[in-house]
């Protein structure tokens, strides 16, 4: 993962001592780009210069640039978000008995949602908090939420609520601290490899539909021989376009169908008639019972949040050269715009359940990348898609998506958590997050073995003595036991019924 510099270019990028840093503004400090050796030690200096302002504004060329490479990220986490919500959305809608069209209508509705809340956060009162995205392991779970009568818009506030208590707390920056690199690599090779898989099988599933089962096959050794020439020149950054250039230009030159189907449209912006009662979610305005109802997941999603956005900022951090510490991901600031996004997101009547995005965050950190420059043309690109509508059908076509996420996240995942655990006693803890990943899910595996890791039972026995009590055994435990307690009630645990009756089904 980390980048081999001639010694002459190197300095170039480290000229920028930390005294000037403070002193003087970004503005001052830039250069342009012909005055460097190569366009990675312009990036690299590009981070190292950045002073963004937290709760004061952040404004472009005064406080950062936009470069080509932020398109990358962009177009990458807007393919992501079309794909997220959607899919929450129609899970929603089948057990609901809605139509497609709704599902169409409140993906292109959450595009243009997103979009103000990235420009008002992480593109200009909040730099280094990551874009709020879609909270994917959910997806599995909401057919339960359906069935034992939860409401979206009850489920959507409590997450918000959870969520600024766990920020304003400074709860989810306490949990990174109190896990090891064993335990972060080990949940970023699970989380790589099983997305990787995941997307591999869906691209076989939809080219068996078609009858064309050989299109995946000459799609993905495609994929792999660009990701590799592009690993060898050094710009791994282009994977995500070119991939889904790649990708579907061969599918359908191969005779794979596609044509665009969705109209250019504004959605309903009225949020009184996506809670209607005969309107939009038909569902009305939630009671308290809804409130207890959704209560035990509400808990269960906030609490995954920690090892998702760990898992996003330890990424960044190994991609970024050093002094960048400024510029990098910061957890609290990310849950508390994700809090905000989705306590609104949800008055306004919007499908989506958010968390870390990312989709947008690994694409660029790979770039080495700022958050907010991207993070506007990442704004731009939702309203674009949304309103336009025909970019939603090329990004939910198979053999763009799908190698979009694998080249762009998985993968990367899954070379940042080797490199996690090349060094030190971090195999032991690496394979036991992996082993109880696979068990019941990473929430799991992450909060089991960082308390093993952290009695020092497994991993680095040294790091566990510096420890005191309260990181040692009795935060960790304390995340054990609510996580562990939060999916048996509702029935998460394999082989296990699920405690309270209602959501037996």
């Amino acid at each position: 993962m980390t980048t081999t510099r001639k010694d002459d270019s190197s300095s170039q990028a480290e000229q920028v001592s930390d005294t000037q840093t403070v002193s003087d503004s970004y503005k001052n400090l830039h250069k342009p780009s012909s005055e460097f050796a190569s366009r990675n030690d312009y990036l690299e200096h590009e981070l190292q210069i950045m002073q963004p302002k937290r709760w004061r504004p952040n404004l472009p060329f005064r406080d950062y640039r936009f470069e080509f490479e932020d398109t990358i990220p962009a177009m990458a986490g807007t393919i992501g978000k079309v794909v997220m919500v959607g899919a929450i959305a129609a899970t929603f809608a089948a057990p609901l008995g809605l139509s497609d069209a709704f599902v169409l209508e409140n993906v292109r509705y959450e595009l243009l949602i997103v979009a103000i809340f990235i420009i008002l956060f992480s593109g200009f009162i909040l730099p280094t908090a990551n874009l709020a995205g879609t909270h994917g392991p959910l997806i599995p779970l909401i057919p339960i939420v359906v069935a034992a009568g939860g409401h979206p818009m009850a489920f959507g506030l409590l997450i918000g609520a959870l969520g600024l208590l766990l920020a304003i707390s400074k709860g989810g920056s306490l949990l990174a601290r109190l896990t090891s690199k064993g335990v972060c690599g080990g949940l970023l090779l699970y989380l790589g490899f099983i997305g990787t898989i995941s997307q591999v099988k869906k691209l076989f599933a939809w080219a068996e539909e078609i009858e064309m089962t050989h299109i995946a096959f000459i799609v993905i050794l495609a994929t792999i021989l660009l990701y590799a020439l592009l690993e060898h020149f050094k710009k791994r950054w282009l994977a995500v376009p070119l991939s889904c250039l790649i990708g579907g230009l061969t599918a359908f030159a191969l005779g794979a169908p596609f044509e665009f189907k969705t109209a250019p449209g504004m959605p309903n912006m009225n949020p009184m008639y996506w809670w209607g009662e005969n309107t939009g979610w038909m569902l009305g305005l939630p009671t308290l019972e809804s409130f207890v109802v959704v209560l035990p997941f509400a808990i269960l999603a906030v609490a995954m949040w920690s090892p998702d956005f760990l898992g996003h900022q330890v990424f960044q951090k190994i991609s970024y050269p050093k002094r960048t510490e400024k510029v990098q991901m910061n957890i609290d600031d990310t849950m508390l715009s994700a809090s905000v996004r989705q306590t609104f997101g949800s008055i306004l009547g919007g499908a989506n359940f958010t968390s870390s995005w990312g989709t947008y965050i690994v694409p660029a950190a790979i770039a080495k990348r700022p958050i907010p420059a991207g993070a506007i043309l990442t704004a731009l690109f939702c309203v674009i898609a949304g309103i336009w509508g025909y970019p939603m059908d090329l990004a939910i076509w198979q053999p763009v998506l799908c190698v979009a996420l694998i080249v762009g996240v998985f993968i990367p995942l899954l070379e940042a958590g080797m490199e996690m655990t090349r060094e030190g006693k971090t195999t032991q803890s690496a394979a036991i997050v992996v082993f109880a990943s696979t068990l019941v899910n990473p929430a799991f595996g992450w909060s089991l073995t960082m308390l093993l890791d952290n009695l020092g039972l497994i991993g680095c026995k040294e790091r566990s003595s510096e420890l005191t009590h309260m990181s040692r055994w009795i935060i960790p435990l304390f995340m054990f036991v609510l996580l562990t307690s939060v999916m048996a009630m509702v029935g998460m645990l394999p082989g296990i019924p699920a405690l309270l009756e209602n959501f037996r089904h």
